[in-house]
């Protein structure tokens, strides 16, 4: 079960009435007091003590000197006029506490998670009111540093340039348990330049990728923000750190396939700039119908399957140009041993093959994360056989969201 941070504290302000009378036969006079101090019929002794003002605000969470409090947690108030009430939070050697004060929900929230282990003072002020008090302080502390915690990474860092089809993955130390996933996402932000419609996806207990509902607008900038230092992740389990990442996407460069042309076409920001002829894999060994991204680049690889297939199967072949799009094996790359093929019939081990000179051509001009499609073959791609986030239609895709 969550338990997220204060408890619940009804604060209450009562007010108090002060009896109005006037002195018997003196209408014109107003009076709070009896004349000689006393109570009526009473010989004149010591005064009452006064009772004390209400006042037009009050902290309603965290509780008055409440400890152990979750160090993601907001400050709660009430006041008679929200709109002009301030809040300010301290730490205990008076530095003030940014974050954001949202009037309608008479709620602070801090920018960044608390410090563990530290008090902090909350000062609300109201507007002046005649008879009342305008400001309220109270105290709590925060929990101490979590012994269990999870580490959480993401693929990309900052100053990248990706292709449109790029998606944004953050992965866990650790499951994050179902019940906590929307807790997750909430706190997961992603700001993109122009704006463009987007969704989180869980691909597995400890990765969570993000997409726009079409591909990125070449040229955006993207910035998002992971914000799950001291948020409780189940089991005791706390995130250890928040994390923020700034990238560009790039030109609009997306790869199309077709088995039954045996042709690859070519579109850069929406105009065809090459056609080039493929050869895929023969029916022993498909290539899969789907769309995939450029997962990485290597300009000399060696490609070894003596391990993988059975003996007198396996190869080992020296490949230029190979661009990765699943984690299956396929490939895009150069193959000048099938150059008479390609254009005119399949005869690779799944990969799409080009000629030396279109291999170059290509590994020129990608970047990771450019899509490419391919379509008319005997195997369907799985997903998570590769980034496969734009293998699914848009409606599918957000199925995989908490929220």
């Amino acid at each position: 079960m969550k338990t997220w941070g204060f408890k619940k504290a009804a604060v209450a302000v009562v007010a108090a009435s002060l009896l109005l009378t006037s002195a018997c036969g003196d209408g014109d006079k107003k009076s709070s007091s009896w004349e000689g101090g006393g109570q009526p019929g009473s010989s004149g002794g010591a005064s009452p003590a006064p009772e004390a003002l209400p006042s037009t605000v009050a902290v309603s969470e965290p509780a008055a000197d409440a400890k152990n409090v979750q160090a993601i947690s907001s400050v709660k108030y009430t006041s008679e006029d929200p709109e002009n009430t301030e809040v300010k939070v301290v730490d205990a050697k008076g530095a003030e506490i940014e974050g954001t004060l949202d009037k309608d929900a008479k709620t602070f929230t801090p920018s960044k998670t608390l410090a563990y282990g530290t008090k902090y003072t909350v000062t609300v002020t109201g507007p002046e009111a005649e008879g009342k008090t305008n400001t309220a302080t109270s105290s709590f502390t925060t929990m101490a540093k979590p012994s269990k915690e999870i580490r959480v990474t993401s693929f990309m860092g900052d100053g990248q340039t990706v292709g449109v089809g790029m998606p944004l993955i953050i992965r866990f130390g650790r499951s994050i348990p179902e019940s906590y996933r929307d807790d997750v996402e909430r706190r997961m932000k992603v700001t993109a330049t122009p704006v463009q419609e987007g969704t989180w996806h869980w691909t597995s207990p400890t990765e969570v990728h993000y997409r726009p509902k079409v591909y990125w607008k070449a040229q955006s900038k993207v910035f998002y923000k992971v914000a799950l230092k001291g948020v409780p992740l189940g089991d005791g389990y706390y995130g250890r750190s928040d994390l923020t990442v700034d990238l560009k996407i790039g030109r609009s460069f997306v790869m199309t396939v077709s088995n039954k042309t045996k042709q690859m076409t070519v579109k850069q920001d929406g105009k065809v700039i090459k056609t080039i002829p493929v050869s895929l894999g023969k029916k022993s060994t498909p290539s899969s119908s789907g769309t995939m991204v450029v997962i990485e680049k290597k300009k000399h690889t060696i490609f070894d399957t003596t391990d993988e297939l059975p003996a007198g199967e396996g190869y080992k072949t020296p490949i230029d140009f190979a661009q990765r799009i699943t984690w299956s094996g396929q490939f895009i790359h150069a193959a000048p041993w099938s150059e008479g093929k390609q254009g005119k019939v399949n005869v690779s081990h799944g990969c799409v093959n080009v000629s030396e000179a279109m291999g170059a051509w290509l590994f020129d001009r990608t970047m990771m994360g450019d899509p490419i499609t391919v379509s008319g073959t005997e195997e369907k791609l799985k997903n998570g056989n590769g980034w496969t986030d734009w293998n699914m239609s848009w409606d599918e895709y957000k199925k995989g969201s908490y929220l």
